[in-house]
Formats: structure tokens, C-alpha cells, sequence
């Protein structure tokens, strides 16, 4: 039994095999013709369909309008370039324009702190310690080359010196010629001038000899003084009897105002044998800047007096 359906099994598995073979065969045929009589599509996959493409929402892609993958990427290198989005596309930048007119200024900032008042006489101190520093240094500087020596007798030391101050107003000036100064009458003295003789001296611009009126140029302590030289020889030959109110009177007055302002005073008789006396006042006044001094005569007595050329007045800057 066995050996009559051995044959009829190999028989029929050589059977199946030839129709397996010709079964690839076909199919392979058929692949290949439906491939060459399908045209190529190009259009990109996400193009726009029809509403009649469209059913239930979803997209239909006929069998005969397949994808090609090498077409479709053909297409996308050779697309052109301006298709790029605005985003994507370089942006250029603008150049720089010249620079615009400049700004208002800013608030002004906060005053800073007063600097420190240096005065004539701290520069001086200064000095003198830079100049006895010095000094020092040399001479230990000499004392290490040549031994131990003493200075010179005619180094003086800074500490021995006095400083001296440079006096920046101050004047010395005569009455130019007479003045007649009649009887009860106070005047004021002008026209005086600079005698050409050394000694005298005009320094600063506070003095007017025309007018006899010195003007305080800074706020200050200020002496000064006169030496008028009277005549009374009108006195002496009046037939009137001297009295006891009969004086002379020399003042150097603030702003003309003798009574007002403190003033320098000098009060002498005429009991004088001789025919010419002099009357001297001096003194300190402290001037305001701007304030001026002035020599006036009062003469108390019943007979006109005569005042001399060359009587002197002089004045000077102190202090402040």
C-alpha cells in the first residue's frame, strides 16, 4: 500500500512547485507593465484637491495618480527661490545715519563743599617749613660725608625772620597853596598834590588831591593824620578882644558827617604870640568800603584865619 502512493506524493508536490514558479512569473509581468503604462506624477502630494477628490473628509488618490518620490524632490530643488516665506528671507538691516544734534544740557548738580581759606600768612608757614626741611636734609646729608660740623654763623634761622607785608594803600600829600577860612565858617580842605621831593608817597587809588577826599577801597582799620599850619595873623590885629570861645577846631571826618561818625579832633586856642601855629591830629578809624575821609577847619573865632601850603595829610591801609 505504502509503495503505490509514493510515487503519486513526489508527483504531486513537483506539481505544486511548477505552479508556484508560474504563478511569480505572472505577477512580476503584470507589475511591470501596469509601471511603464502609468505616467509620472509631479505635482506635490499636499496639492490642492477638487471637492469631488473628497469624501467623508478624507482624501481618494486614484490608482493611476500615484506619488513618485524622485519627482517630487526634483520639484522641490528646482522650485524657484522667491517662494521662501517672509520670515525665512534675510533680513537686511539699515545703515546708520548720521549722528543727530546734540541734547539740552542736564540739571546743574549740587554746589560742593567750601575749599579751605588759605591766607598769606599759612603760604608763609608753609614755605618756611618746606625751606627748614630742606635744610635739614642737606645738612645730614653733609654730616654723613665730611663728619659732624657747625653751620656758618651767617645762616640765620627761618623761625628768627620777620615777614613783611607789601602796604597797598597809603599816601603822603601837601596842600597845594592857602585857604582863607573866615570867620564862624567850617571847610572842608581840597587841592592837595604829591610834594616832588623824595619821601612822599601815593600808593593805591583811594586818594583824590583834587578834592582832598581819600576813599576806602576795602573794608579795613585805617590811620591817618594832619598837620595843618594856621595863620592867625588877622586875629591878632582885630581890635576885638580874644575870648574864651575863640578856637580852631581840625577834624578828619567820615562821609562829611563830623557828628554823625566817629571822627579825629583837635581843638587849639589862639593865645599864640607867634604869628603861625600848628594844629596836629591823628589817629585809627575803621572805614566801610566805599566810605572817604576828609580834613575840615572850623574857625570859632571873630577874625578870619589863613591856613598854609604844605600843611601835610597823610593815611594808610592797617588791616582788615
Amino acid at each position: 500500500m505504502w509503495c503505490g502512493a509514493g510515487p503519486l506524493a513526489v508527483l504531486a508536490a513537483v506539481f505544486w512547485t511548477q505552479c508556484v514558479l508560474l504563478d511569480g512569473v505572472d505577477a512580476k509581468k503584470e507589475r511591470k507593465r501596469l509601471k511603464e503604462a502609468t505616467p509620472q506624477h509631479t505635482e506635490p502630494f499636499n496639492a490642492t484637491l477638487s471637492n469631488s477628490e473628497e469624501v467623508g473628509g478624507s482624501i481618494r488618490v486614484p490608482d493611476n495618480q500615484r506619488v513618485d518620490p524622485l519627482g517630487s524632490w526634483m520639484d522641490f530643488v528646482k522650485r524657484p527661490v522667491g517662494n521662501f516665506p517672509g520670515k525665512c528671507r534675510k533680513r537686511k538691516r539699515p545703515l546708520p545715519g548720521p549722528p543727530g544734534p546734540p541734547g539740552p544740557p542736564g540739571p546743574q548738580g549740587p554746589p560742593g563743599s567750601p575749599g579751605a581759606e588759605v591766607t598769606q600768612e599759612v603760604l608763609l608757614q608753609d614755605f618756611k617749613e618746606m625751606i627748614k626741611e630742606a635744610t635739614e636734609r642737606r645738612t645730614a646729608a653733609l654730616e654723613k660725608q665730611n663728619g659732624p660740623s657747625q653751620l656758618p654763623a651767617a645762616i640765620l634761622t627761618l623761625e628768627g625772620m620777620t615777614s613783611y607785608r607789601r602796604i597797598d594803600e597809603a599816601f603822603h600829600c601837601k596842600l597845594k597853596g592857602p585857604v582863607v577860612v573866615d570867620k564862624k565858617t567850617l571847610v572842608e580842605l581840597q587841592n592837595f598834590q604829591t610834594p616832588p621831593a623824595k619821601g612822599a608817597f601815593l600808593r593805591g587809588s583811594g586818594m583824590d588831591q583834587s578834592t582832598g577826599r581819600f576813599t576806602a577801597p576795602v573794608t579795613g582799620i585805617y590811620q591817618f593824620s594832619a598837620n595843618i599850619h594856621i595863620d592867625h595873623n588877622e586875629v591878632k590885629r582885630s581890635k576885638n578882644q580874644l575870648k574864651a570861645r575863640d578856637n580852631v577846631r581840625v577834624l578828619i571826618c567820615i562821609e562829611s558827617l563830623c557828628h554823625r561818625y566817629t571822627s579825629l579832633e583837635m581843638i587849639v586856642g589862639l593865645e599864640s604870640n607867634s604869628k603861625i601855629f600848628t594844629v596836629s591830629v591823628q589817629g585809627l578809624l575803621e572805614l566801610q568800603a566805599g566810605q572817604y575821609t576828609s580834613i575840615f577847619v572850623d574857625n570859632a573865632a571873630g577874625a578870619s584865619i589863613t591856613i598854609q601850603n604844605g600843611s601835610d595829610f597823610m593815611g594808610m591801609l592797617l588791616g582788615v
